[in-house]
């Protein structure tokens, strides 16, 4: 970018260039360079000059990650807690006990190879949408401006800046033209800093408004600013609060599972004197289920499944939980101009005020394109509609900022005259009352956008520049909206979840648009400027309204904090640098992938296809997660709970351990393992709630006890019935036939509503029980078999009690908490 500073009119000495300073920027609409009298630039460094600095090491090498390396993967998924006790066990079983009871440790095998497969699956994704969202910032060498890759960067480029790019080296304006830069994400200074040539930029700030050049400084890990955006945008597995919960649960599983495995061993081997070998397999059949060892994998493949699925989508999720926030989500504040409506505009109408000739008007417009390198949607639309006029020159400008919503620009009209014009928003142009607003109004009524083009009464570097300014002309501008809006916005209010509309635009025009699309509340629109600063009086006029307009950046910062302050919990989408600190603030920022550099350093959602309709399948994707997952771990931790249970009970009451390794792994796999991992990638509408843990153990806890003492009360009926050689086997296959089908019945509650493939889930779990009972070699396998029909037949009906209770006790619970 040049430095357009003011300038003698009468144009340049002889033989002094003019040079070119847009002419690569916009490879959509090439456009002549505008006619400013521009500072000579710099040309860059030189191919040579690139080359040795590459050889000696001096480029911007810092290895930007998206997700985890493979060996983190590996040490994630193998080396666990619960994977180093269950390994211990399956050693200990290999050596005293038969193949079939050791079962357990090629299920953990198979499931930790399950769980690595999927995150690498889950990486190959993230990585190839990473590359594609990759910031490229224009770099001019050898007198030529091109995008290149970050990590490309060498020490002394000249880096091109505009609005919303992101600094991703540290480095040394070169080059100014009203450059203002946002280092709010390091400093926490959300004012942005005008900066002039010879001041320092850093990494991770970004640009506001204007545009310039700077030279790197710093790049690789010298840049300590660069490492940090490192960091912090790397791709996460932790920090959310469904693992931390679970990792709560785990933490509360191993208190209670080191006591009474060390009780169950003392009963076992020092207090009964049993068979050493069955004593000690019995023993290790008592300690593997208290392990909730599934429950991990399951949430881990959940969640890398999730990121697959919205991969296919275009959606890059830069930061995992995002997908479990976004479930949680009950409010989403939605930028109108690229979210709602597409990017581009086109001009459908050219009022003149003041009797101004239209043609003259045209010229102004025409050369007020020109004189942005950098020209937004609405001035683009002006460029396509109108000319640039050969005899006119700009002499300065005024970039457009998001704070004061007008952007301008001085020339030299060619006959000596020289003139100051703005352009922006009508409302803040023009005093209130002015009869040209009238006008305005009936225009955004139907949903147009309208600029007023207003020759200022001052010079352009006055603080009150558009005080006194005369209006010219109105331009009209037609948006286009997304074909896809309104059915996104329809999905939102089916699901509950409210969608603010906050723009800063004129407020009836935003209102108009919202209403086309069948917005609730539309209506009712409110002009941000009118808003009450005071938090509590802000969040409940957000609560009562849906559509704001002429909202500034910090407004969108401090509208979310008011929203989040009533204990929503807010996504925030948007594709401007004047979204980036909403974004920031928000629980889920979102942007699109054609938006600014800024704007998806801070987002964790990346809408790489800029549709704003891929924002139902994010959401649902989440709801799925969170929704599946609660599911499955109310029915890993009532295996949990009637382990514990079970192990305490015997240790009292100093009899035999029901079951082998062999039994409880069956029931595992039927009841749990197998029907979890269906229902943890089904479809899941429910919106997530809190309390992730209460919410669970509240079903896990009741449930848990009922099996366990349905089971126990079998086995202590089993062993009164029973005598003989083999009455421990039989008392074993009574007891694991009540367990087995409290068991179900956790699994069919769990299930519910119905749906065909639910039926025939639980159906088929049951079927493979009775497959086993069935079958002479499956029986001696599993060491399963019904002796009689008495006790038998006094299982099932001790089972159905507890499954009549588990009704009961469920029931209250919802009626209780839900």
């Amino acid at each position: 970018m040049t430095q357009r500073a003011r300038i003698d009119t009468n144009g340049p000495e002889p033989g002094e260039p003019v040079i070119d300073a847009g002419a690569e920027l916009d490879p959509v609409h090439p456009r002549k360079p505008p006619k400013s009298a521009l500072a000579p630039r710099s040309d860059g460094l030189t191919t040579a000059e690139v080359a040795e600095r590459v050889a000696r090491g001096e480029v911007n090498d810092v290895p930007v990650r998206s997700s985890r390396s493979l060996t983190e993967i590996v040490r994630a998924n193998v080396f666990t807690r619960f994977n180093a006790i269950i390994g211990v066990l399956w050693l200990i079983m290999l050596f005293v006990a038969p193949f079939q009871d050791s079962l357990f440790g090629y299920v953990i095998i198979a499931n930790t190879g399950i769980g690595i497969i999927q995150e690498l699956r889950a990486k190959k994704t993230l990585d190839g949408l990473a590359v594609i969202g990759e910031a490229r910032p224009t770099v001019r060498r050898d007198g030529t401006a091109a995008e290149i890759s970050t990590s490309e960067i060498v020490l002394g480029d000249l880096v091109e800046l505009g609005p919303g790019d992101k600094v991703v080296v540290d480095g040394e304006v070169a080059e100014a033209d009203s450059l203002e830069i946002d280092e709010s994400l390091l400093t926490g200074e959300a004012d942005p800093v005008i900066k002039q040539p010879g001041d320092p930029v850093m990494s991770g700030s970004f640009v506001v408004a204007g545009g310039g050049a700077f030279t790197a400084t710093k790049v690789g890990r010298e840049a300590y600013a660069a490492q940090l955006a490192e960091e912090a945008s790397r791709f996460t597995l932790v920090h959310s609060e469904l693992r931390s919960g679970i990792s709560t649960i785990l933490k509360y599983v191993t208190w209670m599972m080191v006591p009474t495995a060390i009780g169950l061993v003392i009963s076992q081997l020092v207090v009964k004197n049993n068979n050493f070998k069955d004593s000690v397999a019995r023993t290790v059949g008592g300690i593997v289920p208290m392990i909730p060892e599934g429950l991990v994998l399951l949430t881990s493949v959940a969640f890398a499944i999730g990121v697959i699925r919205l991969g296919r989508k275009q959606c890059l999720v830069q930061e995992l939980p995002a997908i479990e926030g976004l479930a949680r989500v009950d409010i989403v504040c939605l930028d109108k101009t690229g979210t709602l409506t597409e990017g581009g505009m086109d001009v459908t109408a050219l009022r003149t005020l003041g009797g101004t000739e239209e043609s003259y008007i045209r010229k102004v417009l025409g050369a007020l394109g020109e004189s942005d390198p950098r020209p937004n949607a609405s001035l683009q639309a002006i460029i396509n509609a109108y000319p640039d006029s050969e005899d006119w020159r700009c002499t300065e400008s005024l970039p457009f900022s998001s704070a004061r919503k007008y952007s301008g620009a001085s020339f030299s009209e060619g006959n000596g005259e020289n003139s100051t014009w703005l352009l922006g928003a009508p409302d803040v142009l023009l005093p209130s009352g002015d009869a040209a607003l009238a006008d305005v109004e009936q225009l955004n009524e139907q949903g147009l956008r309208v600029l007023l083009l207003a020759r200022a009464a001052g010079e352009l570097d006055a603080p009150s520049v558009a005080a006194g300014a005369r209006p010219a002309a109105l331009v009209v501008l037609e948006q286009r909206l997304r074909p896809d809006a309104a059915d996104t916005l329809r999905y939102f209010d089916e699901q509950k979840v409210h969608a603010k509309v906050i723009s800063g635009d004129n407020a009836v025009s935003v209102g108009a648009v919202a209403g086309k699309l069948g917005l609730p509340g539309a209506q009712s629109t409110v002009d941000a400027r009118r808003l009450p600063t005071e938090q509590a009086e802000m969040a409940a006029s957000l609560d009562a309204h849906s559509v704001f307009g002429r909202v500034t950046p910090q407004q969108k910062r401090d509208m979310v904090g008011a929203l989040q302050s009533r204990g929503h919990t807010v996504a925030m989408t948007g594709d401007g640098v004047n979204d980036v600190l909403a974004l920031k603030d928000a629980d889920i920022g979102v942007s699109m992938g054609s938006g600014s550099e800024a704007t998806r350093a801070v987002a964790q959602i990346v809408l790489l296809n800029n549709s704003f309709a891929t924002l139902p399948s994010v959401v649902a994707e989440g709801r799925r997660v969170i929704g599946n997952i609660t599911r499955v771990a109310t029915l890993f931790l009532t295996k949990t709970v009637y382990s514990v249970l079970l192990a305490i009970l015997v240790v009292c009451s100093q009899v035999e351990y029901p079951f082998l390794p062999r039994h409880l792994t069956l029931l595992s796999t039927l009841t749990i393992g197998v029907p979890a991992f269906f229902l943890a990638l089904a479809p899941n509408k429910e919106r997530a709630k809190p309390q992730f843990v209460r919410r669970v153990m509240r079903y896990a806890i009741p449930a848990g006890v009922i099996a366990a003492a349905a089971t126990f009360a079998t086995y202590l009926l089993a062993r009164s019935y029973y005598s003989g050689p083999g009455s421990l086997d039989a008392e074993t296959s009574a007891a694991t036939l009540t367990l087995f089908l409290v068991s179900m019945w956790v699994l069919a509650i769990i299930a519910r509503p119905y749906t065909w493939w639910r039926v025939c889930l639980v159906a088929a779990m049951g079927a493979g029980f009775l497959i086993v009972l069935a079958v002479p070699s499956l029986q001696n396998f599993f060491a399963l078999k019904l002796v009689g029909t008495t006790m038998p037949w006094g299982a099932v009906a001790i089972a159905a009690a507890g499954a009549a209770l588990l009704e009961v006790s469920w029931r209250w619970v919802d009626r209780r908490f839900g």
